[in-house]
């Protein structure tokens, strides 16, 4: 089994880097959760490999804790519907998690506090991002 990535980003810098790892993960909606009694948001993504020798994806849970609130913008009726993530900002106290076809996750955070961690093998895809 190969090393997994595990990250802790807790500073405002470290977002630019989550929004790195992250950009064209693909996301089910009904794989983001938001446990109000523990303050934490959960995603489940495929991540896009960029820095494999090969195009590859693997499984990734994202998790943002001490959270407030939640709001989602542009949410499809379908929760089977799948999204690729564009980028990961933070807006005052909001962490603005932007993906495809205009849809949003805004997270309040009382400090950053998230954990990106690598699940499982990865596997091959011919589907390689491209972006203009």
């Amino acid at each position: 089994m190969a090393d997994r990535l595990a990250l802790l980003g807790q500073e405002p810098g470290d977002i630019e880097t989550f929004s790195a790892l992250l950009q064209d993960a693909t996301l089910r909606l009904a794989d983001v959760g938001y446990d109000r009694k523990s303050r934490r948001l959960a995603l489940l993504v495929n991540r896009y490999r960029r820095e494999a020798e090969a195009p590859s994806r693997i499984r990734c849970a994202l998790r943002v804790e001490t959270v407030d609130a939640v709001q989602r913008a542009g949410w499809p009726a379908d929760p089977q519907a799948v999204t690729a993530i564009l980028s990961m900002r933070q807006d005052g106290d909001w962490l603005v998690i932007t993906c495809a076809g205009d849809i949003a996750i805004r997270a309040r955070v009382e400090v950053i506090d998230l954990v990106l961690e690598e699940m499982g093998e990865a596997w091959a895809t011919m589907r390689v991002p491209k972006h203009d």
